[in-house]
């Protein structure tokens, strides 16, 4: 179902498969899936799951995700930006597809990014 590939911030439509596409241009990731999280201020944000390729796994995690940010930001529309970025395998069927029901439920366990003044 291509709605739920949809993240609707502030009144903007984002397609996360877009923004998949971009993301997959960085360097160090080797999979990435883009969800929706609930959002105080935006009623939803992107939220990136990544796993990152083999050589970059020794690197600062923090220091990938500030990475990925800035990258993002050079790439896209500032709204498109994911303000989450987690790192792990992602969940698979047998045949190996990414399970976006998994992670998008992930999300919103997660709990709504809390109001900022950024």
């Amino acid at each position: 179902d291509r709605s739920k590939d949809i993240i609707i911030s502030g009144g903007e439509n984002i397609s996360s498969v877009e923004v998949e596409n971009i993301l997959y241009q960085h360097p160090a990731i080797l999979e990435v899936s883009v969800v929706a999280r609930p959002d105080e201020q935006w009623g939803e944000s992107p939220c990136a799951f990544v796993t990152l390729k083999p050589a970059v796994k020794e690197t600062d995690q923090q220091q990938v995700a500030e990475d990925i940010m800035k990258f993002s930001r050079s790439k896209m529309p500032r709204y498109w930006v994911p303000k989450s970025v987690f790192f792990g395998p992602l969940p698979k069927t047998a045949t190996g597809k990414i399970q976006k029901h998994l992670l998008r439920a992930k999300a919103k366990e997660m709990g709504p990014l809390k109001k900022s003044r950024l």
